[in-house]
């Protein structure tokens, strides 16, 4: 099976490609390699260096042929999204129209989409949410990633192109970056491994879903062996707080960084995290890796590379 995966450099997506490949699929990668990195596309992969929004992308589905689309590539700033509601739109929305209609004229058989529900469900009104759960986005980022996953309903009822939508909570792990708008386990451990001194926004009591990289690949996996069409959580139903990731990460660094806070971020969610069970349900999939490994093997490999 060929599979296009979008994105395929970046952080999240070169796990997935990394494992596509060791099943045996063909993967052809398109990336422009704006957040992604050439040292992150595996070996075996073929990448194509543009942007989803190029014209060109008809050119690849052309040579390549695919069967599946899995879509990684977007704009991953919540706060650029803020700053720059159009050029977000016209990355996640535009984009994604953009593939989905290439997809349909080239008879692609299924679309992986993957969405946010950190920040699609906006303030939770309860706990863990749930695919059911009210959708009240509060950035430009999760009003494109619903967006999207309108779209692919609407590519869906007229034009038959299956889908699954995988809404990923707060993923951690090997290769992301610890600059820029990075997640707070690749920031804190960057830090501490260079002896320099962590901040955490506010009181430290928000609380966030983390789920190890690992299982979001396998997410993936079991997507695009699976014939369910929705919307799922890729999460682990378990709320960490901040101070109480800096203290996990403290020990496993031994970092001497002491406790430090600084101002909150405006706006912040105050509490995050997903029910899986739909997702086990239907995908047959649940998180594997515990918080303490998959810190543990984060720490190991930053210890590597930077």
């Amino acid at each position: 099976m060929k599979i296009i995966l979008t994105g395929g450099a970046g952080f999240i997506g070169s796990h997935v490609a990394d494992l596509l490949l060791s099943k045996g699929y063909t993967v052809a990668i398109i990336d422009d390699l704006s957040s992604g990195k050439k040292e992150n596309v595996p070996e075996g992969a073929i990448l194509y260096h543009m942007s989803i929004t190029d014209k060109r992308i008809q050119d690849v589905f052309e040579q390549e042929k695919p069967d599946v689309v899995i879509h990684h590539a977007a704009q991953i700033s919540v706060s650029a999204s803020v700053k720059d509601p159009l050029f977000d739109l016209d990355i996640n929305i535009r984009g994604t129209v953009h593939l989905l209609q290439t997809a349909v004229h080239f008879k692609v058989r299924k679309f992986i989409f993957a969405s946010t529900g950190g920040a699609i469900y906006g303030e939770h009104e309860y706990f863990p949410a749930d695919e059911r759960h009210p959708l009240r986005p509060l950035s430009p980022y999760g009003v494109s990633k619903l967006a999207a996953e309108k779209y692919l309903y609407f590519f869906y009822t007229t034009h038959g192109l299956n889908y699954t939508v995988l809404r990923y909570s707060n993923v951690y792990g090997p290769r992301q970056d610890p600059f820029g708008e990075a997640g707070v386990v690749a920031i804190f451990t960057q830090k501490m491994l260079h002896g320099e001194q962590p901040i955490i926004n506010g009181s430290g009591e928000q609380t966030r879903d983390f789920v190890y990289v690992g299982d979001v690949a396998a997410a993936n996996l079991r997507a695009l062996e699976t014939d369910c069409i929705g919307e799922f959580n890729i999460s682990t139903g378990i709320e960490t707080s901040v101070n109480q990731l800096f203290h996990l990460l403290k020990k496993i660094t031994a970092s001497p960084a002491p406790e430090v806070h600084g101002p909150a971020l405006p706006g912040e969610q105050l509490r995050s995290v997903l029910s899986w069970k739909l997702a086990e349900q239907r995908l047959g999939w649940r998180p594997m890796v515990s918080l303490q490994d998959g810190l543990q093997a984060t720490v190991d490999f930053f210890k590597t590379v930077h």
